[in-house]
């Protein structure tokens, strides 16, 4: 789905309430030969329950970062520094010892991670890597484990899924390990759920099952999730706000389908255009972005995205954009935003 499909499709309904997630000036940086690496820097954001938040960027945006040091897997040490706030459910995650920590996973919040090759152990069967986390969670014997496993397996649309638990990962389609992962994530009945890339090296007839079980799990769990992509034709149609993230901070966020039909920030207009459109005449040449993303090691002053922004001005390129209330209705990290133009939403 393109984001022109998703403009004439009913909006979801957004959950303006008090926040299940907040972030408040998130930071992560890795320590280097090269110097201190800002994968993370000064993010901040809101998703209350039963809300969709889309992450979108280029590779090295960000993203899967973010989404780490959310869940709190990204740990301070001496190479890696995390400062900011993550308050989920009311508990500030980096404030918590490791074992605190461990007790959010699964229950207030759970990651589904891009690879699911990588996710499952090889030589485990299926109902193996569904027992465990469901009698640690949950309690009760091995057999009502093995119930309680079926049964997730048939919520994310697994067919046959008493044979699956005999199983081993590598007798299952790409889909299928991927809706393993999933019903792994859902076990202890989270809150908050983090789609990292869920539907990475998945045809597109896969890739739309797995985004419908989603969707499905997030309806009926009033579950928050936060959905990472680089591809704006899955974020379009499956999230009720987005977060466009470049070189480790925010550039734009708003309602889905108003920053979609009426981007303000440039660089979220040039990831709009640079999608194939279905209309177009055969060998339409494709729009690209010139340049490449900024080495985060050596990030230029002023704003990050000057150097390939055609629109950009002589103060950009020494004066660095602030991003509005992230909270709002809308806010963009520019000196310059586009102005709307008459005949879309917001009068674009």
């Amino acid at each position: 789905m393109t984001p022109e499909n998703a403009a004439g499709m009913a909006p979801r309904s957004s959950t303006r309430t008090a926040a299940l997630l907040a972030v408040d000036d998130l930071h992560t940086c890795f320590r280097t030969p090269r110097g201190p690496v800002r994968a993370v820097d000064g993010v901040s954001l809101r998703v209350a329950p039963g809300e969709v938040l889309g992450l979108v960027g280029e590779s090295g945006s960000g993203k899967s970062v973010l989404g780490r040091t959310i869940m709190g897997l990204v740990a301070a040490d001496a190479r890696t520094s995390v400062t900011g706030s993550v308050v989920l459910a009311g508990h500030d995650v980096h404030a918590l010892d490791p074992r605190a920590r461990r007790r959010l996973w699964g229950t207030e919040v759970a990651m589904v991670f891009q690879d699911p090759t990588t996710s499952l152990n090889p030589v485990r069967r299926i109902g193996e890597h569904l027992a465990e986390p469901l009698r640690r969670h949950h309690g009760g014997s091995r057999s009502e484990a093995r119930e309680r496993a079926v049964d997730l397996l048939r919520q994310v649309g697994i067919p046959e899924p008493l044979r699956r638990l005999e199983q081993y990962p590598h007798e299952l389609s790409g889909g299928m390990r991927q809706r393993v992962v999933i019903a792994l994530a859902l076990v202890g009945d989270p809150r908050l759920l983090i789609a990292d890339e869920p539907t990475t090296a998945l045809d597109v007839t896969v890739q739309r099952q797995v985004l419908d079980v989603l969707e499905r799990l997030v309806e009926e769990r009033t579950m928050a999730m936060i959905l990472i992509s680089h591809d704006l034709g899955v974020v379009a149609g499956r999230t009720d706000r987005v977060q466009v993230m470049y070189a480790g901070r925010t550039v734009e966020t708003g309602p889905t389908g108003a920053v979609f039909a009426a981007p303000a920030h440039p660089y979220t207009d040039a990831l709009l255009a640079s999608i194939p459109r279905l209309g177009a005449r055969p060998h339409t040449e494709l729009r690209t972005i010139d340049g490449s993303p900024p080495d985060l090691a050596r990030p230029p002053l002023g704003c990050r995205f000057a150097p390939r922004c055609v629109h950009r001005r002589d103060d950009c390129v020494a004066t660095e954009p602030v991003l509005g209330d992230p909270s709002g209705d809308r806010a963009v990290a520019c000196l310059h935003p586009l102005a709307p133009t008459p005949g879309g939403p917001d009068g674009r």
